[in-house]
């Protein structure tokens, strides 16, 4: 569903500042692969979304989603094919406007426009239909401005309306990292429980190390812009956080320096 080949970006190459983010990345996730991803800050984590996204090209290398190059081509065209939800929950939805406005909206993304009404009758019965799913009460308040809805409950909207599109790919960066802890958990299993409904390919980037082995099916982990390690199956069921960072220090001959992800 995605192979990244040869993936390389450098930042302000030629000068005092410069720094590869990315050095030449090889990886590839299968339909249904749900890959959570760990490092250390400045490890390429984000880069690597924004490479996968369209936000940023390639200095070398190739994007292929389901067969197709995508390398050259523009974030907005992406965007049919991939769902994205953001660390920060302002984000990925428009404040100023209601739920059920921005949820027309994020349907609306891949599909012909015309001068039909923007949501007609049977349309809000799925709107209110897919808010039920998220036990949030949202179903009942689609005419609430979106922006007096809690960091939690912004996230959740936006990990829904993500599905809309039916994304070839879900990319989640961070996105439970901005949240306390009570909502943390409940978009950790929101999370769970719509990739698995939804049956979609998923690429997680996070910086809590027990949420990484709780969820999806492989791990890799990233250091300086490489893939350092990789764990799947019965191995990353069983690996603890000691063994990860055990495992870091092995590869690397050195502590994880990261207290984000120490801490977490």
């Amino acid at each position: 569903m995605l192979q990244l080949n040869q993936i390389h970006k450098v930042f302000n190459e030629g000068t005092l500042d410069e720094k590869i983010a990315l050095s030449h990345i090889n990886h590839a996730l299968d339909p249904g692969d749900f890959v959570t991803v760990i490092g250390s800050n400045g490890a390429g984590k984000s880069t690597l979304m924004n490479v996968i996204s369209g936000v940023l090209s390639p200095d070398v290398g190739e994007v292929v989603i389901e067969g197709k190059n995508v390398t050259n081509l523009p974030e907005h065209k992406r965007a049919a094919f991939i769902g994205r939800v953001f660390q920060n929950p302002l984000a990925g939805t428009a404040p100023s406007m209601t739920i059920e406005e921005n949820m027309a909206m994020a349907y609306a993304r891949n599909k012909k426009r015309g001068f039909r009404a923007g949501v007609t009758k049977k349309l809000k019965g799925f709107f209110k239909e897919s808010l039920a799913t998220l036990h949030l009460g949202l179903e009942d308040r689609l005419n609430a401005k979106v922006g007096m809805l809690s960091g939690g409950e912004r996230q959740a909207l936006s990990l829904l309306m993500a599905t809309f599109t039916e994304p070839k790919i879900l990319l989640l960066d961070e996105h439970t990292a901005a949240l306390d802890p009570s909502r943390a958990e409940l978009i950790t299993t929101l999370t769970k429980d719509i990739v698995q409904q939804h049956q979609l390919t998923t690429l997680m980037v996070t910086h809590n190390m027990q949420q990484a082995l709780d969820l999806g099916n492989r791990l890799i982990m990233m250091d300086k812009g490489q893939i350092i390690l990789e764990v799947s199956g019965k191995e990353k069921e069983e690996l603890t956080i000691e063994q990860l960072l055990q495992e870091f220090q092995r590869i690397r001959g050195s502590k994880m320096t990261s207290d984000r992800a120490l801490l977490s």
